[in-house]
């Protein structure tokens, strides 16, 4: 604290003033070059002498009032503890000490002063000779002037006005940066933790098309047991006809630490319906029971960094955010990845200015641009990211079901502020396609998804085969009691997952503050074999074709996140998503109700209504692509806020 104190009314002030210390200076000399304009002296020198006593003793008063608010301030910090006592005696003698040696240092500079311009000194007139007593005609002595004292009294007066503003500016300042007080009252890791806080309030209204076919909810028919126990709980179809009008929440609260210099902790609680991978949502409107909150992410994160201090890669484990850079059409905004994963950075022209004061966006579920995860946040940057995640393990079997993650890519700011990000992918999903079972054999029930939104081809993995009348083997977990004969009890995903994908995005600063952005992406899914599916599935789908691409464009203007009052960005997209191009369970959750198979566009934007608390208006129309008809469309608001 003295040392912070002290430093302040040296060396600090100094750089920070000097700009005002020239034009105070000009001023002075302004004064100093006037009063030597050949002039008689004509002031009253009692009229001016009355004024210099009422300046010295407003001057006067004013010191006083700094001398006893500096010392209540400094008695204020000894009792509650952010100053010791001793350290406050010495603050004050140093301050003392330095005050008196610069009242004699300054009082000896205007003896000098005085001393050099006390004699009036006599400037010889060019006028020719004349004889002795001959007066020149309109010319006498002439004296060169001085400044007095109370001229040199308003100079110090404005100086110190002028100077009193930012002096204190900058004491406030740097008190908040450097934290005076505070390390000393509060623990020490407290210093070290950051608290992360957000919350959305939306509302949603779902149209539907008149001409809309019903769709099998697979994932009711496989908690139910079949069919026919999930139609008499009026949960064998989703809803594709009735308009619906929805309100819900979400709220996270998370903590992050930094353990040491590279490794921290997190910690994220959210609400949660716990079977939801890709929402936090919870729906408003069931009174008399309370909400669900979940541990949504808990994680290390080690950051190597090299002797500059620069991270040259990370490495993470537990349950943590999106690692990869991509777009909602690969990965839902609130989904999150548990396992291990690792980003290498090679980085270039690191030392540029524009890299130097670069401030990257926020993140997307923090007030960034809806629906596009940035993934590692480090311009001019050639990058990879490897993972490693496990999605169910399964109960007496070695065979669990994981996914493995690959990308690599290039980060560059190519001019100012202007930034362009690319990426190439491949996932593999492991063991994540359905396998049929022999007759009254449930071996392969596991293969069985956890979760399910809608669009991926979808197979029966039990089926009732018949009835014991005409001979026909039975599934026991499939009779009659759960399903009509030929359809199936258990279903699971038809296709294989090996997906590769290409994201590429270029954001263009050159309408500062106006950003405008745009993001391509592109998907294909290599694991669907047509053949294989036809062989174990005995031709029970009806259409077996290969759909397995997927691309969106979408284009960006206004400001890069929402977070201050005014702030705005408005958005345009087109996206077609076929059947099996992706994952439906992990894809966005809103566009044409979750899942795949939808093409359609969509519209929004941002604006910030006050400092962290902004809304979100999106317009979604969607068609399915396949198979029949489904057409929705979606107008959701938010209200967010977050700190």
């Amino acid at each position: 604290m003295t040392k912070q104190m002290m430093t302040l009314f040296t060396a600090n002030l100094k750089p920070s003033l000097f700009k005002r210390n020239i034009m105070i200076s000009r001023t002075i000399i302004a004064v100093l070059l006037a009063s030597m304009i050949p002039v008689p002296v004509m002031a009253d020198e009692k009229s001016e002498l009355l004024k210099l006593k009422e300046k010295i003793a407003n001057e006067r008063e004013e010191l006083l009032e700094l001398k006893n608010t500096t010392t209540n301030l400094i008695e204020l910090f000894v009792e509650q503890g952010l100053l010791d006592k001793e350290k406050a005696k010495v603050l004050v003698n140093a301050a003392k000490k330095k005050a008196a040696q610069e009242a004699k240092d300054q009082i000896a500079k205007e003896r000098a002063e005085e001393k050099q311009v006390a004699e009036p000194k006599v400037v010889k007139s060019t006028a020719p000779d004349k004889p002795a007593g001959e007066k020149v005609k309109g010319k006498g002595p002439v004296f060169v002037g001085y400044v007095p004292e109370f001229v040199k009294d308003e100079i110090r007066q404005q100086v110190r006005a002028d100077l009193k503003d930012e002096v204190v500016q900058e004491v406030k300042a740097n008190a908040k940066k450097e934290a005076w007080g505070v390390p000393a009252a509060l623990p020490e890791w407290l210093n070290r933790t950051r608290f992360t806080f957000d919350m959305r309030l939306r509302g949603s209204h779902d149209f539907f098309g008149n001409g809309n076919s019903p769709y099998l909810d697979y994932l009711a028919i496989n908690r139910e047991g079949g069919h026919i126990p999930a139609f008499q709980n009026n949960a064998e179809f989703l809803n594709t006809q009735q308009d619906r009008l929805a309100f819900s929440q979400r709220f996270r609260a998370g903590f992050e630490m930094d353990i040491t210099d590279s490794l921290k902790a997190g910690v994220r609680l959210a609400t949660s319906n716990m079977r939801n991978p890709v929402s936090n949502d919870q729906n408003l409107g069931v009174t008399g029971q309370s909400y669900e909150l979940a541990i949504d992410r808990g994680f290390l994160q080690y950051d190597y960094r090299d002797e500059k201090g620069k991270d040259r890669f990370s490495v993470y484990g537990g349950r943590f955010r999106n690692p990869f850079f991509s777009t909602d059409v690969m990965y839902d905004s609130d989904l999150s990845f548990e396992g291990f994963a690792a980003t290498f950075r090679q980085r270039f022209n690191e030392d540029a200015p524009n890299i130097k004061n670069y401030k990257p966006p926020a993140l997307v579920d923090l007030g960034g641009r809806f629906g596009i995860n940035m993934g590692p946040q480090t311009p001019n940057t050639l990058y990879a990211t490897v993972g490693v995640f496990p999605i169910q393990e399964v109960n007496l079997s070695e065979r669990d079901k994981w996914l493995f993650g690959g990308q690599v890519g290039v980060d560059w700011l190519v001019q100012d502020q202007s930034r362009f990000k690319m990426a190439a992918s491949f996932y593999h999903f492991q063991n994540i396609r359905a396998r049929a079972n022999a007759s009254n054999s449930f071996t392969n029930d596991w293969t069985a998804p956890q979760f399910v939104q809608w669009g991926n081809t979808m197979v029966p993995i039990n089926v009732n085969e018949g009835n014991e009348l005409d001979g026909t083997p039975i599934n026991s977990r499939c009779t009659n009691m759960q399903s009509f004969v030929g359809q199936g009890c258990l279903y699971g995903l038809a296709s294989g997952f090996d997906i590769f994908n290409f994201t590429a995005l270029y954001d263009y600063a050159g309408f500062a503050p106006v950003n405008v952005m745009f993001t391509f992406d592109f998907t294909k899914n290599f694991g669907y074999n047509a053949n294989r599916i036809q062989n174990e599935f005995n031709n029970r789908l009806l259409d077996n074709r290969s759909k397995t691409t997927a691309y969106q464009f979408r284009m960006d203007v206004g400001d890069r996140d929402a977070l201050k009052f005014k702030n705005w960005n408005a958005f345009f997209a087109y996206r077609y998503i076929e059947r099996d191009a992706v994952l439906d369970a992990f894809t966005d959750s809103v566009f044409h109700l979750g899942g795949t198979n939808a093409q359609g566009w969509w519209i929004g934007g941002n604006y910030g209504i006050a400092n962290n608390t902004w809304v979100n208006l999106r317009w979604m129309s969607a068609s399915a692509i396949h198979g029949p008809t489904l057409n929705v469309d979606s107008l959701l608001l938010d209200l967010n806020v977050r700190f």
